[in-house]
Parts: structure tokens; sequence; C-alpha cells
């Protein structure tokens, strides 16, 4: 499989093409240095064999932001030295921080923005790039990845919605992707041509008169032609369209650019692979190879392999996906795909975020602050004598289902998988829930669904499909549809 064979990224080569993405864990403690908690979860995904680790984003400045990693002085290397070491000696997965500025924000809902920098303001981030990523080199990273993305400082300079009206003008092209080329310079002469630096940036700002792909094509072919070793891109997640929370600053992923960056279950899969696709197209047909990032909502090693195949990308991002299952990578090695826990993308991560929490899944054992470890000896779950006994019924336009409680093989029972087919076509998994009932609140009458479930340990070994039930949904032309009125059907699976 492509998805396996392994990547040159200037002086380091990827054991594969899976990456984690830089994603904020609130394991840190305010201090900014890296405690054990943080190492043990970037050393989980090394267990699980991921290509590239990106480590989340670690501030270049010393500015006051929670619980945020920092490399904005000497004395934040060693424990980023442990990092490194401990992932370095768990597998050959290879590591890199996500270097950060950001400008200040208050809780009353004001934002510092780029035209209130000075000159010598902007001397000193650029500088600071620098000297962020040749702490990282000194710590021992495999390479450096530059932020660019989302609402932070380089990303505002390349917005159409950068104010400035001087060399870094944001009424051209050419002012807009000043600041970067400036950064990734400094970054060059810190840490030399030889060493891995990435940039991960917006392939769509997703707000109003922001940047479209069409823009960011071009401003990857300037990343390229600046020498960075490979793209990641994201959408969205921007200040300007945050919704204000009375009392706390603002979190850019909170209004639709929010949505867009971390879409979420009623969002197609695959939303922005189109996106990456155009840019690796646009930057190829200039004659360059900087491999290209894509991410979004890709869960299903069919439909990483088929991106890849297709050259629609060189590499696949999985943030949400890894971490409700960080052996990923390593179940399908072992042709285990079948045991992947599958992220249903319900962003209760990110609403832990937003509300300063640890960020662990919804799919872990309760309790847990990292995932779970994978398992392949031991009996998997079974449903108890009789089965399931799936039952559904429908009411006021949702369809209700129960089931028994699945009997623990050599684990405890971590959760259910719900799948459903519409109108005899593919069963895809609709929820995933901890206990035995759910409600289908997404059904249109006139269709027919069929439901079935699985119950699974935090390993990802599963129940066999429980006995499907069939319903066919009147469609509601004049008279309320009662529930008695829906046909509901056992059938064989």
């Amino acid at each position: 499989m492509k998805i396996l064979e392994p990547l040159k990224l200037n002086g380091v080569t990827l054991p594969n093409r899976i990456a984690v993405p830089a994603m904020v864990t609130r394991l840190s403690g305010e201090d900014g240095f890296v405690n054990q908690p943080i190492i043990d979860r970037y050393v989980r995904y090394a267990q699980g064999h991921v290509g590239l680790i990106v480590v989340e984003a670690t501030a270049v400045h010393s500015n006051k932001s929670g619980p945020l990693l920092r490399l904005s002085d000497d004395e934040f290397i060693p424990g980023h030295r442990d990092l490194v070491d401990q992932v370095h000696s768990t597998s050959d997965s290879k590591v890199v921080p996500q270097i950060i500025h950001f400008l200040k924000v208050a809780r009353s809902g004001w934002r510092q923005t780029i035209d209130s920098l000075s000159e010598a303001d902007i001397e000193r981030i650029i500088e600071e790039f620098g000297q962020a990523a040749a702490r990282a080199r000194t710590a021992g990273y495999d390479g450096v990845e530059l932020h660019s993305a989302h609402a932070y400082t380089l990303s505002s300079f390349l917005s159409r919605r950068n104010p400035r009206r001087d060399d870094f003008d944001g009424r051209t092209l050419e002012g807009r992707l000043a600041m970067f080329g400036r950064v990734m310079a400094s970054v060059r002469r810190h840490v030399g041509k030889d060493w891995t630096v990435g940039v991960r940036f917006l392939a769509e700002e997703a707000i109003k008169e922001g940047y479209t792909v069409e823009d960011a094509k071009l401003i990857a072919l300037r990343m390229a032609q600046l020498g960075v070793d490979y793209i990641s891109l994201s959408v969205g997640g921007k200040f300007e369209d945050a919704v204000h929370r009375e009392g706390q600053p603002l979190y850019p992923y909170t209004g639709y650019s929010g949505d867009r960056c971390m879409p979420g279950d009623w969002y197609p899969p695959l939303p922005h692979v189109h996106l990456a696709a155009g840019v690796k197209q646009y930057i190829n047909s200039k004659g360059f190879t900087v491999p290209v990032i894509s991410a979004g909502k890709i869960s299903d090693p069919v439909d990483a392999e088929r991106l890849l195949q297709t050259g629609q990308a060189d590499m696949i991002g999985m943030a949400r996906q890894l971490l409700a299952d960080p052996d990923w990578v390593k179940k399908v090695e072992q042709k285990r795909g079948d045991q992947i826990v599958r992220c249903i993308y319900c962003n209760v991560c990110k609403q832990l975020d937003e509300n300063f929490k640890e960020v662990t899944c919804f799919l872990w054992p309760k309790g847990l602050v990292q995932a779970p470890a994978d398992a392949t000896d031991g009996a998997a779950p079974q449903w108890p004598e009789g089965g399931a006994k799936l039952v559904a019924t429908v009411d006021k336009g949702q369809v209700k289902l129960s089931w028994a409680k699945a009997v623990a093989g050599a684990a405890p029972i971590a959760g259910y998988n719900v799948y459903r087919a519409e109108d005899d076509g593919a069963a895809h998994v609709t929820e995933a829930v901890k206990s035995t009932k759910h409600s289908d609140k997404v059904v249109l009458g006139g269709l027919r669904y069929t439901y079935y479930v699985r119950g699974h340990d935090a390993a990802g070994r599963a129940t066999p499909p429980s006995d499907a039930v069939r319903i066919d949904l009147p469609v509601p032309i004049a008279e309320p549809v009662v529930s008695s009125s829906s046909e509901v059907r056992h059938v064989p699976h």
C-alpha cells in the first residue's frame, strides 16, 4: 500500500505517509515546559507507528497563553529533548514541533491585529522564529513546522484581510507573502539547508472576503520556491467570525470557519480533499514536487490509499482520527483495519479545548488521559445468548434504537457502533455511543433504513454484527405520521 511507503523530506525519511497534525492537548502547565503527560501523548502515536508526528503549537515568544508549550528560551530545550528521545526510542516515527507566534487577546473580546506591529516588532518576530527553530534542532527534532494557518500571526499576514499598507501590504499578494519569506529566510539561516522545514497554512480562509484555493495555489508555489520541505493544508479557524463568550477570550473555532477547520459529523467525509489536490496539481505543473498533506475527515484506509494512488495528495493528515485510535497505522500494517476505532467527529475534543480542559477522546474508556493500549490477544466481545435483540421504533420524526448489552471478551466493552444503510445501500457507522440506546434524528420519509450494531472494546475488537432491522418510513402528506404506521421488520444480516 502506498500509505505504508517511506517518504523522504530533505534529510529525514518518514517510515510511511500518515501524519498527525499539530493538535492542542492542554496537558502542559502554564510554565510552557514539556511534562510527562505531554511526552506520553506523543509516544502513544509512535507506538502506533505514525509516520510524522507534529507536536502541538509551540510558542516562539513568551506571551502568556495558558497551557502552551514553548521554545522561546534555551531553558525549554531539555524537556523537548526528553520528548524526542522517548519518541525515537519507541519506533521509527519522526517528530517535529509546530512553532507559532500569536498576538494578544483579551477576555473583553478585544484582540491585537497585525497592523499594530511596528517594524521593530516584526524584526523581533522574524528572529524569534529562527531562534526557536535552532532550539528545536538542538533538542534533536527531525525538523520543524512553521504555523502559518488559522488565526495566528503568519496567517494574518497571508490573509486577504491583511490591513497593513507598507512592505507587508495586504492589497497585493507579494505584500502578503513578504512576512513568510522573511521568516523562512531566518529559519534557514539558523538551521541550515539540510534540515526539514515544513509549513502548515490554509487552503481556504472560509471567512467573508478571505482567500480561496486560487490564492492558496500561488501561496504554496511561493513556499515551494523558498524551499519548504512539505506543505500541510488546513481550512478556516479564524478570529474574524469567532463568537465571543462574555468573560472569555475569543476562540477562533466557534464560527463558520471553525466548523470548516474541524468539520463535524454533519459534514460529508473528505470535504477538503479537492483543495489539497488543486494545490498539489498546481505546484507540480510548475515543476515542484514538494509533498502535500491532505487532511479533514479522512479516516478510512481505503480513502487514504485512493487519494495517494490517484495523485491527489502525497501524505494524509489525521488529527481527530489518530486521537481516537493512535494505532491506525499499525492496524493497517497488520491487516487489522476492521479493528480501527473510527472517529465519529462528535467534536467533544474540540469542546474540551474551547472550555480550557485537557483534550481527550469521547471514544476512550472514561477517565483515561491517554488512548488505551493496543491489544491483539484475547477474545473479542460477543452478544449474549439470544443475540443483541435490536429494536427500532419511530417517534416524532426519529428512529429510536435499543439493544442488549454485549458480553465482554478479553477487555471491557468500550462502546457500540451504530450502522445505517439507506435504501439497501452500503452501511456506514452513523454514531458511536457508550450506552445501549441511540436516536437517529436525521431520517426522511419515503426512504428505507436498515440498522445494525456492533459492540467493541477499547482496542477495537468487535462483536459480530447484530441482527438488522429495516424501516420503511412513509412520506407525511396531510396528517402527522404516527409510529404505528411505520413498517419495522427484522431482517437477516
